[in-house]
């Protein structure tokens, strides 16, 4: 491998506790993302028992963990422009049963 590439293929934690690994093989770069949401999870539950949900104007549904937007952009060929421009995505990935632990308002979206 290039030792200018290795250099900076390095495991990386963004402030969000996203951590980004690198890996080569075969001549190929792979990338993984991963996440530890249980922080996220225990905060949605604390705001969802607290009654934060939000007002009927304005509910406050969900707080959704960065690798799960991910995979979901990844799944369903969706850019990001395009997951923050059309709510049927946040809907979808606010109603998946699989993001139900973290969810602050239990209803329908």
């Amino acid at each position: 491998m290039n030792p200018v590439l290795a250099a900076r293929l390095v495991r990386r934690t963004s402030p969000g506790g996203v951590t980004t690994s690198f890996a080569e093989h075969d001549g190929k770069i792979f990338i993984a993302q991963t996440q530890d949401c249980t922080a996220i999870a225990e905060h949605a539950k604390r705001l969802h028992n607290e009654g934060h949900h939000g007002s009927s104007e304005m509910r406050h549904a969900a707080t959704i963990p960065d690798v799960i937007l991910e995979k979901y952009m990844n799944d369903h060929n969706v850019t990001y422009a395009e997951l923050m421009t059309n709510p049927e995505h946040f809907r979808r990935i606010c109603n998946d049963p699989d993001n139900k632990m973290f969810r602050i308002w239990p209803g329908r979206i």
